[in-house]
């Protein structure tokens, strides 16, 4: 099950996303506007980006894993900003995984 929560915010007819986070019992919960910031992309293209990311509920995913949401979304990142690396990707999210960073 994935729940998103999330602040909508209407501004002179435009739309804004504030103090998102995604969480649920898999994902944990992660500061989608601080990753988005860090990672220099709006805080909306992260949480669409993250949607179809599988995490493991051990949140200790096998090398397959990591492989199979890493093409999911280090592609759909990069179509908004196309210097995000896998290397910036990993330190970034490492930064802000709830239970610490990824064991590679």
């Amino acid at each position: 099950m994935r729940i998103f929560i999330y602040t909508v915010v209407f501004i002179a007819g435009g739309l804004s996303l504030a103090s998102a986070t995604i969480s649920n019992t898999e994902k944990g919960s992660r500061p989608t506007d601080l990753i988005a910031a860090d990672l220099d992309i709006p805080e909306a293209v992260f949480v669409a980006c993250f949607e179809d990311v599988q995490p493991a509920r051990n949140k200790n995913p096998s090398g397959a894993r990591q492989r199979m949401n890493k093409a999911v979304l280090l592609p759909c990142l990069q179509a908004e900003n196309p210097e995000i690396t896998n290397l910036w990707l990993d330190q970034v999210m490492d930064r802000y995984r709830p239970e610490g960073a990824m064991k590679r």
